[in-house]
């Protein structure tokens, strides 16, 4: 298991196979120093069981303070019970922008997505843009998932 902080934590959306896979990195808050449950763990949910959620908290800082943040909230199926959170925007604009950008993939397909003004970025790049994230330890999923996550089932057309 690592525990150094990984260079990104990507989420990847298949349509076909109706999931969502995370790459996410988890640390114990409570214990700081144990290094038990650290470490990146990727994980794959179903679709339906996503929503979003916004949350606004104060913290006494030289700007005002109100932070603002939108994380994926993972449902346990047919109940309201969450079992997991993901960071997914700093801004409710940007929040309320890329959810609405997903949604329509996940429901229409990628020819209904807008055109993009701007290229994608490269991720993996050995450019950043803190020349010390080149030290941090580039994405690398499971073979497994990694599969999965960008592929159909053999039973379904691509559309």
């Amino acid at each position: 298991m690592d525990i150094e902080c990984p260079r990104d934590e990507p989420i990847r959306f298949n349509r076909q196979r109706q999931k969502v896979y995370f790459y996410q990195y988890r640390f114990d808050r409570l214990h700081p120093l144990g290094r038990k449950n650290w470490g990146v763990k990727p994980v794959a949910y179903d679709w339906k069981d996503l929503t979003l959620e916004v949350y606004r908290i104060y913290a006494p800082m030289g700007y005002g303070g109100l932070l603002e943040k939108v994380m994926i909230s993972v449902r346990k199926p047919g109940t309201d019970e969450v079992i997991d959170r993901m960071h997914f925007a700093d801004s409710l604009w940007k929040g309320e922008q890329y959810w609405a950008i997903v949604r329509r993939f996940m429901h229409e397909g990628p020819g209904a997505l807008p055109d993009f003004y701007y290229a994608p970025t490269d991720w993996h790049c050995d450019n950043p843009h803190n020349p010390f994230d080149r030290l941090l330890p580039k994405v690398n999923w499971p073979t497994e998932m990694d599969v999965e996550s960008r592929t159909a089932p053999a039973s379904v057309t691509q559309p």
